[in-house]
């Protein structure tokens, strides 16, 4: 949940999270292709605008979900994303973080008319990341593209997302899990051949998967999460190829028409699979005077399928360290406290580097974490990400 554009109020939201350039969308409906220019704009998740883009279809009632056809696309709605995020190592122990997400923004609801082949109502983000631990680097990357000509695109009946060469999807499989996921991204020597593999059901996140965002009608989401899933595969860097790792990863999906309220100007978002076997997602959405909004809310979720929802009282979020990126300057607030006192859990987390800012069309931070109780008799750790969006220099 973070603010793109103060003049236009174009967002884009949350682990809870792209097109937020007018001049990028202007392009991405003529006939020839177009790149995001640098900018100042920060943020992820959720792009959005105001009341008039009505036409599209609104979260405002209890949606059932069905697998796997709510893994596919959900053209009616404005906006959504596929947003994949893992701690991976390889057999030595040398950890590498990864993001690889994809954003859907509907240009306009009406099918388009004309012959061009170029012509389209959707548009297409997606951003690839890899941090490497042991050599304090991380890349970044990005691609945009309309959804035509094979391009860019998704399936609307399963999971199966794809910008350019970049994708996500389904593969068969008779584990108990259901069917694994296959993902793929290269840019400058940087890649990744991932299979991930759930090892429980969908989480769904708000009520029921409902997840209000203002108080406004209709101004929420659709949102589940797969909160574990092992992954195995190669990664590459520009000198090394094909390292095999193994590790977890963890997806968040969530499509609607929505605006955040005045006051929002960006959030803070974490996953985390912790050790006693629970995963914890929160997002905190920041006011304008730093404060967390009443809507801000996640889960604790177990093995056996019980869910707890979180308020933003049942949440402390303590702000431990700030660091500040010698590229653009803004200062980010990457080591916190959790504590959540109702369920047992007071963590220390800090990234596994400092260095893991997004400086693309976008700007925001996003990096692999870890966690640690508070009290050092305490046993309670995790791995997970963090996302900071709406910081300014």
């Amino acid at each position: 949940m973070s603010k793109l554009s103060r003049t236009m109020r174009t967002f884009c939201y949350c682990g809870t999270h792209a097109l937020a350039v007018l001049s990028v969308l202007v392009g991405l409906q003529a006939c020839e292709p177009s790149r995001p220019p640098a900018s100042n704009n920060t943020g992820i998740r959720f792009l959005v605008q105001g009341d008039e883009h009505s036409e599209f279809a609104r979260a405002s009632q209890p949606h059932l979900f069905e697998f796997p056809r709510d893994h596919g696309a959900h053209p009616q709605f404005r906006t959504e994303w596929w947003y994949f995020t893992g701690n991976l190592e390889t057999e030595s122990g040398r950890h590498f973080g990864f993001e690889l997400t994809f954003f859907r923004y509907g240009l306009s609801a009406a099918i388009p008319v004309g012959e061009s082949r170029w012509r389209t109502n959707q548009a297409w983000l997606a951003h690839f990341a890899v941090t490497d631990t042991k050599n304090n680097t991380f890349y970044a990357y990005e691609r945009l593209a309309r959804n035509a000509l094979g391009i860019a695109g998704a399936q609307t009946d399963q999971l199966g997302v794809q910008v350019e060469n970049w994708y996500a999807r389904s593969e068969t499989s008779n584990e108990p899990g259901g069917a694994s996921i296959a993902l793929a991204a290269n840019a400058e020597g940087t890649a990744i051949e991932l299979r991930l593999q759930p090892q429980r059901g969908p989480v769904l996140q708000g009520d029921g998967g409902l997840d209000p965002k203002g108080p406004e009608p209709g101004n929420a989401s659709y949102y589940y999460s797969l909160p574990r899933l092992s992954v195995s595969g190669n990664i590459s860097l520009p000198n090394e190829e094909g390292l095999a790792v193994k590790g977890w990863a963890w997806l968040d999906r969530e499509w609607g028409t929505s605006a955040l309220s005045e006051r929002v100007t960006g959030w803070d978002w974490l996953s985390l699979q912790l050790s006693d076997g629970r995963d914890l997602m929160f997002y905190r959405l920041r006011n304008d005077d730093g404060t967390a909004n009443e809507y801000s809310g996640g889960s604790v979720s177990s093995a056996d399928g019980q869910v707890t929802r979180l308020s933003r009282e049942d949440v402390n979020m303590q702000i431990m360290r700030q660091w500040r990126s010698p590229i653009s300057n803004i200062q980010y607030p990457v080591d916190w406290r959790v504590s959540i006192e109702s369920l047992g859990i007071d963590l220390l987390v800090e990234p596994r580097q400092d260095n893991q800012e997004l400086n693309l069309g976008l700007r925001y931070w996003e990096g692999a974490v870890t966690a640690s109780s508070v009290e050092t008799s305490a046993s309670l750790t995790g791995i997970g990400y963090l996302e900071l969006a709406g910081y300014n220099d």
